[in-house]
């Protein structure tokens, strides 16, 4: 049975060959990114050396180690993994996934967000996923939580539990987009709280989202999940900004 359904993939392929999600060029056999190999080279990755709890980026070289800001004020996630910088061709179609309703998008990106995941040590592989929460006012205007979607695929992927509901966001908040680091803090301060504790207590717990700025959003969540008795909390997003 897998034999015929790959040949019959393969002959949808040469009769409607599938197209690249960024150039939207045609890709012969197009791997189940459905990004073409010269759009792939121009993803802007996130590369060593960078912070090992926050995952910023430093300019130059040498090893991994701590920035300033997680040595003043230390996070409340144990790490924090995006495999991309949010600019160029992953910011647009993540742009696309979540503005332009173009939610077939989930599937290449929750792949890519797990490439990010690979060198994930053992003492932090996840017992569960936890998506970041939308305000049910922001939910019913945008008609789908991204990192639910998100969330979904790196579930079956990794065969891991999805809790949608651990986490709910207990007041409406700004858009992150437009305020400064400090303003963002303030934002989302006490703004989610944990509904199932008992299913996190002593887990250690992926917390995902599709974008990591300042990180506000997932200190935040992260916190009430450690408070909430989670072991271990991973940050994972698909891409994120160089401070």
């Amino acid at each position: 049975m897998g034999h015929v359904t790959q040949f019959c993939r393969a002959l949808l392929d040469m009769v409607l060959p599938p197209i690249c999600h960024i150039c939207h060029t045609f890709i012969l056999n197009a791997e189940p990114l459905h990004i073409c190999p010269t759009c792939r080279e121009r993803l802007p990755l996130v590369s060593s050396p960078s912070c090992p709890l926050c995952g910023i980026p430093f300019i130059g070289a040498g090893g991994d180690h701590r920035c300033g800001a997680c040595i003043i004020h230390p996070p409340g996630y144990d790490t924090a993994r995006a495999h991309f910088l949010y600019e160029g061709p992953i910011r647009e179609l993540i742009h696309s996934f979540k503005y332009n309703q173009r939610t077939h998008l989930r599937y290449p990106l929750a792949l890519l967000t797990l490439e990010g995941l690979s060198g994930i040590t053992p003492d932090h592989h996840p017992h569960l996923i936890v998506p970041v929460p939308l305000h049910p006012s922001r939910l019913r205007q945008r008609g789908f939580n991204q990192a639910v979607l998100l969330g979904t695929v790196l579930s079956r992927r990794l065969s891991l539990p999805m809790l949608p509901d651990a986490l709910a966001r207990i007041r409406p908040t700004e858009p992150q987009i437009s305020l400064t680091a400090a303003e963002r803090r303030v934002n989302v301060k006490g703004a989610f709280a944990v509904n199932r504790p008992g299913h996190i207590a002593g887990k250690r717990v992926l917390l995902l989202d599709d974008v990591m700025t300042t990180g506000s959003t997932m200190n935040e969540c992260a916190k009430e999940l450690k408070k909430a008795g989670a072991a271990v909390v991973v940050a994972a997003t698909i891409a994120r900004t160089a401070r």
